[in-house]
This record gives structure tokens, C-alpha cells and sequence, in this order.
């Protein structure tokens, strides 16, 4: 085993000869939009991405369901969730060999994933080192949009930018930190939030991450959104709070960004200081078009996170 669950990293690695470890993960959750198809896509998109944190390529996929069938009876859902789910697959080049479904009162969708990876190439969440800078390449948001929009507030326009990031496969910053070189550490932002992958990264590596607030990436229009909280915003700041502080006149919506739930969000990359600017172009043109640097490591001080305005 080359990583388990001692660093909260995105997946687990084991080894299986001196040049090929296969990475595995799993991940499934209850629709978070009302499109069957694009639901499909993004739960498909969320699961590859730990394969793609940890510097793997996706290769097998199991589909996981749960759909309430005596209730809803022949509802087309389940055709289209899987065809989104599919097309995401084959998309990232994975094949899909079968799966497993429950009869449940909510319904659910996720993967299982097995990548494969050289042993010598794996990132995880714990190599962050002193002087790197921080890329972050998608934008945040998403559990303002998608909360919003179960309450009918959401204008039509911010949803579409949602989707299109969280269908967006997570390869294009993976293949441009191996493009460009000297990436130190990867971890994707999904339900902790910015916060508590950050901080996971930070405590891993034991550094200081400062992060600049004004530097984020956000989806277009979820700054007139944030009233529309998920349950996670709370657990996630109560998480970090003692291992952070805020320096700095923050602006407070842009602060709610931090503790935001992301569904399939970007990859938090930590990357030597002089490639930063060269990995961010060359991630935009992958198609990682907000990849932004946002931030830099330091040497671990008396927290582990540090967000600054």
C-alpha cells in the first residue's frame, strides 16, 4: 500500500509491480440538479477526479445506484442518469464493466473507480513544500448555485456556468502539472469545502498555507448567492476554525467562498514558485479556463491555513 487513509488523501494507491499501482476510489450522492442526464455527468465527473488528484489515469468503473423504483415505477431517470454517467466515462477513456443498484427513498448515483499510475508518479495531498505557490483550477460555488437553485432562485445563466464546471473532467490540470513539472502535491476540492481540503493538504504536508481571498476564482453570479448556504458551510468552517485565521480587511461574502461544499470542484495544486504562472497557462489551455494561482506554501507557523485579503 503507497497511500491509505492516514493522510485524508483522495484515494487509495497500492502497488503492484515496480512500475504500475493501481489507484481506487469511490463517491456517489443524491441529485444535485434536476437534469437526469447532466446529474449523471456530474457525479460521474466527481468520482474520476480523485483518480486525477492523485496523478492516475481512470481505466475501470463500476456504476452505484439507488432509485426509489416502487414509487417512481418507470420513470426514464435511471436510463438517463447512467447515459450521462457514460459519457463522462468515456470521456476520461475508462470503460465501464457493471455495476450494482438498491431499491432507496432518495435517490443516488455515484462510481467506483480504478486508475492505474507509476508508482514513482503518484500525488497525494501530503507533498506540499515551502515556497511553492497554490493554483487552484476551477471556480467556486457550486453549493451556493445548486442550494439556490432547489429553491427556485437561482437565474438560469449561473446555473448553466455550475454545470459546466462540475461536468468539466479534472484531467486538464492533472495533464498540465505533469506537462510543466515540479508539482510538489494535489488534492480536489469536493464537500470540505476550500477550507478543508486546504487545510488536509496543509496538515499532510506540515506547512502553512496562505491563501489569497480576493484571488479565488467564482462562478459568475454566486456572489449574489451566498445567503443560500448548505448544512456543510457550518461543519466545514467549524472544522478548520482552530487551525486557521483571517488577516486582512476580508470581504465577508467573498469569505463564504471558503466554506462553501463544492461538488466536483478543481484541483488545488502546489507547484514550485518559478512553473506556477506556466502551469496556469498551460492547464487554461486544456481547457481549465478560471486556473488561477491563489495562494502560496510556507513554512509551518502557529496555524496550518492562513487567509488573506
Amino acid at each position: 500500500m503507497l497511500v491509505g487513509t492516514e493522510t485524508h488523501d483522495d484515494a487509495g494507491v497500492y502497488q503492484l509491480t515496480d512500475d504500475l499501482a493501481i489507484v481506487q476510489t469511490i463517491d456517489f450522492f443524491p441529485p444535485v440538479v434536476d437534469d437526469p442526464y447532466v446529474y449523471g455527468q456530474i457525479a460521474a465527473a466527481n468520482a474520476l477526479s480523485d483518480v486525477y488528484a492523485m496523478g492516475g489515469e481512470p481505466k475501470t468503473v463500476l456504476n452505484l445506484i439507488a432509485y426509489p423504483d416502487d414509487e417512481l415505477g418507470g420513470s426514464d431517470w435511471i436510463p438517463r442518469i447512467l447515459s450521462g454517467g457514460a459519457e463522462r466515462c468515456t470521456a476520461a477513456g475508462a470503460v465501464i464493466l457493471g455495476g450494482h443498484s438498491v431499491r432507496d427513498k432518495e435517490i443516488k448515483f455515484g462510481l467506483s473507480v480504478t486508475g492505474v499510475v507509476h508508482p514513482k508518479k503518484v500525488l497525494t495531498n501530503a507533498g506540499a513544500k515551502p515556497g511553492d505557490k497554490l493554483v487552484l483550477t476551477k471556480p467556486l460555488g457550486t453549493g451556493f448555485v445548486t442550494t439556490a437553485n432547489k429553491r427556485s432562485a437561482c437565474p438560469p445563466e449561473t446555473l448553466r456556468a455550475a454545470c459546466d464546471s462540475m461536468v468539466q473532467l479534472n484531467a486538464p490540470g492533472r495533464d498540465a502539472a505533469f506537462a510543466v513539472g515540479g508539482v510538489h502535491s494535489i488534492t480536489d476540492i469536493t464537500g470540505f469545502g476550500l477550507c478543508g481540503h486546504a487545510y488536509e493538504m496543509a496538515d499532510g504536508s506540515h506547512v502553512t498555507l496562505v491563501i489569497d481571498v480576493n484571488a479565488l476564482p467564482l462562478l459568475r453570479g454566486a456572489e449574489q448567492l451566498t445567503s443560500y448556504r448548505t448544512r456543510a458551510s457550518k461543519t466545514n468552517r467549524e472544522y478548520v476554525e482552530p487551525f486557521m485565521k483571517l488577516e486582512g480587511a476580508i470581504d465577508p461574502v467573498r469569505v463564504e467562498f471558503l466554506w462553501d461544499a463544492q461538488t466536483s470542484g478543481g484541483l488545488l495544486i502546489s507547484v514550485e514558485a518559478a512553473k506556477a504562472e506556466a502551469l496556469v497557462e498551460e492547464a487554461r489551455k486544456r481547457g481549465a479556463t478560471r486556473a488561477v494561482v491563489v495562494g502560496e506554501v510556507r513554512p509551518r507557523a502557529d496555524v496550518a491555513l492562513v487567509f488573506r485579503a
